[in-house]
C-alpha cells in the first residue's frame, strides 16, 4: 500500500520511450525464462512465473502451426460442404429423371406389348374372314386393313419403346454417375471434417493462455517471498520509463501495449527504494514508521520492507498524468484484463497493481 502516486517524483512517466528492450526477454525468447545477467540467480519460482506469463502471452510455434493448419482445413471443409450440396442437388435431379424415364419406358413397353397383341388378334380375324363361306370380300378387306393398321402401330410402338429404353439407359447411367460423385464428395467432406476436428483437439490439448496465467498467479506469493531477500536494483529494468522487476517486465509491457492499442495510455511508478518508503511513511503521517499498520497513515503506506514497490513487483498506475481511480477508463480496462498479464489490484487503492494484489 502506497502514498497516492501523484505525490511522488517517480509518478511522472507519462511519455513512453518506444524501443526499450526488456532484458527479461533475452531468455524468454529462447523458450525458457525472462532473465538478464543479474537475474541469472533469480529464484526458480520467479523464473517459472516469468516463463508461464511469457508462454501465456506468446503463442507457441506449435500453436501457430496448428492454427495455420486449422484455417486451411476449415477453408477446405467449406469447399467440401459446397461440393456435397452441389452433388446432392445433381443426384436428386438425376434420380428424378430416372424415375420419370422408368415410368415412360414402362408405358412405352406396355403400349408395344398391347400393339403386338392387337396385331395378333387382327391377323386371327383375317384368317377367320378368309375361311368363311360364302366369302365376304368386304369383311376380308376390312380384316386386311385392320392387320395393316395393327402392323403400323406395332412398328410405331416398337420405335417408341426403343427410344424410351435408350432414354432410360441414359438416365440410369447419369444416376449412377451422380451417385458416385455424391459418394466421392461425401468421402472428401468426411475427411475434411475429421482433419478439422483432429486439429481442434490438438489445439485444445495445448495449455491455454488463461490456464498458464492461472498457474503463474498460484506462484505469485512464493515469488514475493523468495525474491525479497535476494533482490538488488540490478534486478530491475525500464518499461516505457517505469522501473519494474525484470521478472514482470515482459508481461507488464504487453499489458501497457494492449491497453494502448485500445486507446488506454497508461504510465505510473514502479520500483522505489527502502529509503523512499521510509520517507513516504513520514510524509503520510504514519504514527510509527516501522510498526504502525498501513491503514493508520493518512494515505495507506506499507511498512518499510513489506512494500512490493521495493522489489519492483508493484506499479501505481497513472493515465493522462493523473492517478487512476475506480471511475476511470484505465481502471475499468485493468479490471477486465490485468489478470491476463499477471497483475491484481489492491482493493483499497485503485491505482495499485501488483502480482499478488498486495
Amino acid at each position: 500500500m502506497m502514498i497516492r502516486p501523484e505525490s511522488r517524483p517517480d509518478r511522472h512517466h507519462a511519455r513512453r520511450f518506444v524501443g526499450v528492450i526488456v532484458a527479461v526477454l533475452a531468455c524468454v525468447l529462447t523458450g525458457t525464462v525472462a532473465a538478464a545477467p543479474a537475474q541469472a540467480v533469480a529464484p526458480m519460482v520467479a523464473q517459472t512465473w516469468a516463463s508461464l506469463m511469457y508462454r501465456s502471452l506468446t503463442p507457441s510455434p506449435a500453436l501457430v502451426q496448428l492454427r495455420t493448419a486449422l484455417a486451411t482445413q476449415q477453408a477446405t471443409f467449406a469447399i467440401r460442404v459446397t461440393a456435397v450440396k452441389t452433388a446432392k442437388a445433381a443426384d436428386v435431379t438425376a434420380q428424378t429423371q430416372l424415375t420419370t424415364a422408368t415410368a415412360v419406358d414402362l408405358s412405352a413397353r406396355t403400349r408395344y406389348t398391347n400393339a403386338v397383341a392387337a396385331l395378333a388378334t387382327a391377323k386371327g380375324s383375317l384368317v377367320q374372314m378368309s375361311r368363311q363361306r360364302p366369302r365376304r370380300t368386304s369383311a376380308v378387306n376390312a380384316a386386311k386393313n385392320a392387320v395393316s393398321t395393327a402392323t403400323a402401330t406395332v412398328q410405331t410402338r416398337k420405335t417408341q419403346a426403343q427410344l424410351t429404353a435408350a432414354g432410360l439407359a441414359t438416365a440410369q447411367s447419369r444416376a449412377r454417375a451422380t451417385t458416385a460423385e455424391l459418394n466421392t464428395a461425401l468421402t472428401a467432406w468426411k475427411a475434411a471434417n475429421l482433419a478439422v476436428r483432429q486439429t481442434q483437439v490438438k489445439i485444445a490439448a495445448l495449455p491455454s493462455g488463461a490456464a498458464l496465467a492461472a498457474r503463474a498467479a498460484a506462484t505469485s506469493g512464493d515469488v514475493v517471498t523468495q525474491l525479497r531477500p535476494v533482490f538488488t536494483t540490478a534486478d530491475t529494468t525500464l518499461v516505457y520509463g517505469i522501473t519494474v522487476n525484470k521478472t514482470v517486465a515482459f508481461a507488464f509491457q504487453r499489458m501497457l501495449d494492449a491497453a494502448g492499442s485500445q486507446g488506454i495510455v497508461m504510465s505510473g511508478g514502479g520500483f522505489r527504494t527502502r529509503q523512499r518508503q521510509i520517507e513516504l511513511r513520514t510524509i503520510n503521517g504514519c504514527p510509527n514508521v516501522w510498526t504502525a499498520p498501513a491503514s493508520s497513515c493518512r494515505v495507506p503506506t506499507a511498512i518499510p520492507g513489506r512494500s512490493l514497490h521495493e522489489i519492483g513487483l508493484a506499479v501505481d498506475i497513472t493515465a493522462g498524468g493523473k492517478t487512476i481511480t475506480a471511475n476511470t477508463p484505465a481502471f475499468k480496462w485493468l479490471t477486465l484484463h490485468a489478470a491476463r498479464y499477471g497483475f491484481v489490484n489492491l482493493p483499497s487503492e485503485a491505482w495499485h497493481w501488483s502480482i499478488t494484489g498486495g
